[in-house]
């Protein structure tokens, strides 16, 4: 087999379906929320085999180690053989515990929330995702 070509961590987290799109994966590494052996990475930035990655996908932090770099997009199920997923179980639940839904009461009869108490249980459920 040739030389391998040298592959960025965006079009890397994008071709291996941690990121709906290269654009994403770029806006996160800019905005910090990747980081290679735990120092922050621009798009731009060269990956090898074996390198560890975090991704910060708020309220789960993922962690991935590089089998093999690629550039092209794959399928999902083609995807965990360049991929291991090394997140800790602790870390999924929070996944689903998130996913589990809003477990809220209204009183029978109060009908629809008003605009104001809309807002106000989107403030209180954004504060549970920060946890």
């Amino acid at each position: 087999m040739s030389e391998i070509e040298p592959v960025r961590i965006d079009k890397f987290l994008w071709a291996v379906r941690i990121f709906k799109t290269r654009s994403a994966a770029s806006e996160a590494c800019r905005r910090g929320r990747i980081l290679i052996n735990n120092i922050q990475v621009k798009p731009s930035r060269i990956i090898v085999k074996d390198e560890l990655i975090i991704v910060k996908k708020l309220p789960v932090i993922f962690t991935y180690r590089i089998i093999q770099p690629l550039e092209k997009r794959v399928s999902s199920k083609l995807a965990v053989n360049f991929i291991e997923d090394l997140t800790s179980v602790e870390e999924k639940m929070k996944l689903d515990i998130r996913h589990s839904g809003f477990a809220g009461f209204r009183e029978k009869g109060l009908g629809r929330p008003t605009k104001k108490e809309r807002r106000s249980i989107d403030r209180f459920t954004e504060d549970m995702d920060m946890l």
